[in-house]
């Protein structure tokens, strides 16, 4: 398995770490159905608000995120021989195409984020740069993918971990009754349109699998953080999957909020 990205093996403290994905000693589960009735929806359910404006803090990376790489550079990205020959094919007056605004690649550009819910149990996330949106549908809203490809492609949220009593993972402690320091969303996407894994062009295919792990956490003076560890699987293009980590701060409002469109074609 490939790793990207500076946060893509957790938060440690005192030996306990918080990985996106993976069980947190002390935290507590989604909440369970109630009897004799219908579970909550997605939005009463949630363990964390992820609604805000949100900015990608890009830390690691810059060659190939914060800028077009060269053509034919795929490091890190675990490409077979066909993946290899796609990407060495790619035409540099692509550069800006919609296609690298995909759900393979988007989480890793330089872009701010603004998340609202368009109902009860779809949350949805929307791009400045590109002017993507995206659906996450929950359980309730969520049905089997089909129909048109589409860039974002079709994708399938649930809620894991939160509640009262969780490990904060800068200091250690156990938060008391009613605190919500830690909580994620787990979010399965098929469907999708082909697309780039980098702007220059390194592919992932319609038969891709794009699993997203969001992390969301709260520090007395760094702020409110979430980090979105996302793996791709993809048998066309990859040998291995593949994956990063990506890092994202909230904003007070959406002051620098500055939509640009990505280039159709």
């Amino acid at each position: 398995m490939t790793v990207r990205g500076s946060l893509a093996v957790g938060l440690c403290v005192a030996g306990v770490c918080a990985i996106a994905g993976a069980a947190v000693p002390g935290a507590a589960q989604a909440p369970p159905a109630r009897q004799g009735g219908p579970p909550p929806p997605a939005r009463a359910a949630a363990p964390v608000d992820l609604a805000g404006t949100w900015v990608s803090v890009v830390t690691e990376d810059w060659r190939w995120r914060m800028v077009t790489p060269p053509k034919g550079d795929f490091e890190s990205v675990p490409l077979n021989a066909e993946g290899i020959k796609v990407t060495n094919a790619w035409d540099a007056s692509k550069d800006g195409s919609c296609d690298a605004y995909g759900v393979g690649g988007i989480m890793r550009m330089p872009v701010r984020l603004r998340i609202s819910w368009q109902d009860d149990n779809t949350l949805k996330i929307e791009t400045d740069a590109g002017q993507q949106t995206r659906l996450l549908r929950f359980a309730a809203a969520a049905s089997a993918a089909s129909g048109e490809r589409t860039l974002q492609g079709y994708s399938v949220a649930e809620w894991l971990g939160g509640g009262a009593g969780n490990i904060d993972v800068f200091t250690g402690r156990t938060d008391g009754p009613g605190a919500q320091r830690w909580g994620g969303l787990r979010v399965r996407t098929t469907n999708m349109r082909a697309g780039w894994l980098r702007r220059n062009g390194v592919p992932y295919s319609q038969n891709a699998v794009v699993t997203e792990y969001f992390t969301r956490f709260t520090h007395p003076q760094a702020g409110d953080w979430f980090v979105v560890t996302t793996t791709v699987d993809d048998p066309t293009y990859l040998t291995t999957t593949f994956t990063t980590s990506s890092n994202f701060k909230k904003e007070p409002n959406d002051s620098k909020w500055s939509p640009s469109p990505c280039r159709a074609g």
